[in-house]
């Protein structure tokens, strides 16, 4: 019995013990997503808390909060605090298409969207004109009355969406907005004329995207057409066609003799099916803006492609910072539909502004919470810069390395002559590291244009060009979409930036880049508005946000920046040669009539 006894608390001590341990060890805190524009009384609702007593602990924390106060980032991490749970907040959208997905038994298939590219003159408009007067009977076919930007054909009882762009920029403009909108690619070549400049470029946009791609081998009606040689050079762009034993799919037709359409309208319900496209229909709808406009009748109307749900009319939505409620629906052919589903193309009506290609459209319970989620996002937008994907740059490459952010250097490269642009894609794979991996993306002759740009900013690309020039007009895109441009003239000078870049010993260079002056003629004191200075441009033009050097008798005396720039009491971007100006700067020191201001830009380039 003692030795009982004696067993019994030293059994129970030693579990003390091990829960004691159990203790010490850090437990971590749950992650839990909160959605856009939710306000207080909404998170405290979530987590059974009383909404007072949120507010109380805010208050007592120093922050003047109410149960209807909207919750940003700043407070969101407060709450986070005292409710020991991490908190993150997602967009409505996010929200709503991770819910979607979770409902595996509500998930249906749905019809392919499908945008066709391929260079100018190989027959696009012509085969999206056979397709479609294909589907449609002669009294439809009179009533096409607009053009909406996408529409669906019926083929086997089956519809397929497709998107009419105006070329390969577009789709990669909605892609760089985010917008994933197509899921297949018809690439149109020539049979007569064989893969050309715009083809590879179509390839590049569609591989970068990730976008499966089937081949339509065009005009093998005509006498020179070689359908052969097109699958030969397909070959050496990396797209091997299936009957050479490769994965891409290619369908020899002739748009002009309507030959062998069926035949790829099947192909793409086969593809289609491969790729076992789904979606929820059952879930709030949500989709994505391809086309908008401000309408004189209708006022902003906008082409959305239905991705998830149903929009029915009558619905309130979100989309960007727009808002409203859907007045209306119209399919291509300006019919009124009553619903629209996943994948169908519809026009709405019932913006209250117009909105940005490439958002998302999202609709909601009402109008109070879309109002209040437009207003959510503009008061976000106000205090900072939007949201984007910014381009690498070599300079700040090495630190994403270290950080484990970044396992591929993306390259677009641009050469004077094809024997270079061979030379660079195979010399630069070569440099790649255990650390980086550098990928080219797309390679060619000629100067860098606008879609090299879009390309590189939608994948996060740096632009390399050897022996090209880059008209300004592509200087300033460039700018506006963050991405860089390095042009070199010596190909060892180009490598070895790379291998500084991967080896972190890259060092930017700085270069100023003169645009005008400016003369002092009168000095103004406004109250609030503080120093403003009347001027006339006497060389180039002056720019707002430009940096300017004040100079006094050939002497510098400062440097700062331009805040604000006016002619005749309106803001302006710029003012040019002999206009006179009201300017004002971050820091204004000992200014006298008659000093001179020289604008200019500073930026990081390597010198050519």
């Amino acid at each position: 019995m003692n030795k009982t006894k004696n067993k019994t608390p030293t059994k129970s001590t030693t579990t003390k013990k091990k829960v004691s341990k159990a203790e010490t060890v850090a437990v971590p805190r749950p992650k839990v997503n909160i959605q856009e524009g939710s306000t207080v009384k909404d998170v405290a609702e979530r987590f059974k808390i009383k909404p007072k007593d949120l507010v109380d602990h805010l208050v007592a924390r120093g922050y003047d909060a109410s149960a209807s106060d909207l919750v940003d980032e700043g407070l969101l991490r407060v709450i986070a605090d005292i409710i020991k749970v991490d908190l993150e907040m997602v967009s409505l959208e996010e929200d709503i298409r991770k819910l979607a997905f979770q409902l595996v038994d509500s998930l249906i298939l749905r019809p392919p969207v499908v945008t066709i590219m391929g260079h100018v003159d190989h027959g696009k408009t012509t085969l999206l004109d056979v397709i479609r007067s294909s589907s449609l009977t002669e009294k439809e076919a009179g009533g096409i009355t607009q053009h909406i930007g996408a529409y669906r054909v019926k083929y086997k009882n089956r519809y397929i969406t497709f998107i009419d762009t105006p070329g390969h920029e577009a789709f990669t403009q909605l892609r760089a907005r985010g917008a994933q909108i197509t899921d297949i690619v018809i690439l149109v070549v020539a049979a007569d004329d064989g893969v050309m400049p715009q083809t590879k470029e179509a390839i590049s946009h569609a591989q970068a995207a990730n976008v499966p791609i089937i081949v339509a081998i065009n005009k093998i009606d005509k006498a020179e057409a070689n359908p052969e040689r097109v699958k030969q050079q397909l070959a050496k762009e990396g797209l091997i066609v299936e009957e050479w034993g490769g994965k891409t799919i290619s369908v020899d037709i002739s748009a002009k003799e309507k030959k062998n359409i069926d035949e790829l309208l099947e192909m793409i319900l086969l593809l289609g099916d491969i790729l076992e496209l789904k979606s929820n229909p059952f879930v709030p709808a949500q989709g994505v803006i391809l086309e908008s406009r401000l309408d004189p009748q209708k006022g902003p109307v906008a082409t959305v492609i239905v991705q998830l749900g149903t929009l029915t009319p009558g619905q309130a939505f979100i989309c960007g910072q727009t808002y409203g409620k859907a007045r209306a629906l119209f399919d291509e052919l300006a019919q009124p539909v009553r619903e629209a589903g996943p994948s169908a193309p519809v026009e709405v009506l019932g913006f209250n502004d117009v909105p940005q290609a490439g958002n998302f459209f999202q609709v909601v319970p009402g109008m109070d919470i879309a109002r209040r989620i437009s207003g959510f996002r503009i008061a976000r937008a106000k205090k900072e810069s939007p949201e984007k994907q910014v381009p690498l740059t070599l300079e700040d490459l090495f630190k994403k390395i270290e950080k484990g952010q970044t396992k591929e250097l993306a390259v677009i490269v641009k050469a004077d002559v094809n024997g270079s642009v061979e030379v660079l894609k195979g010399l630069l794979p070569t440099l790649s590291t255990d650390k980086v991996k550098i990928n080219v993306l797309q390679a060619s002759t000629g100067n860098i244009t606008e879609a090299d740009v879009l390309l590189a900013s939608a994948s996060g690309a740096i632009i390399i060009g050897y022996n090209v020039k880059m008209p300004a007009k592509i200087q300033d895109i460039a700018q506006n979409e963050k991405v860089e441009i390095r042009l070199y003239k010596i190909i060892y000078q180009l490598t070895d930036d790379l291998k500084k870049a991967v080896a972190g010993m890259l060092e930017p260079v700085i270069k100023e880049t003169y645009l005008g002056r400016a003369v002092v003629k009168k000095i103004f004191n406004i109250g609030k508005v503080g120093t403003v200075l009347g001027c006339q441009v006497i060389d180039g033009k002056i720019v707002r946000n430009a940096e300017v050097k004040v100079i006094r008798d050939n002497q510098l005396l400062y440097q700062t920046r331009i805040s604000s720039l006016k002619h005749l009491k309106e803001n302006v971007n710029e003012i040019k040669k002999d206009y006179e100006c009201g300017l004002g700067l971050e820091k204004t020191q000992d200014i006298q009539p008659g000093d001179i201001l020289e604008a200019f830009l500073r930026e990081k380039v390597m010198p050519v």
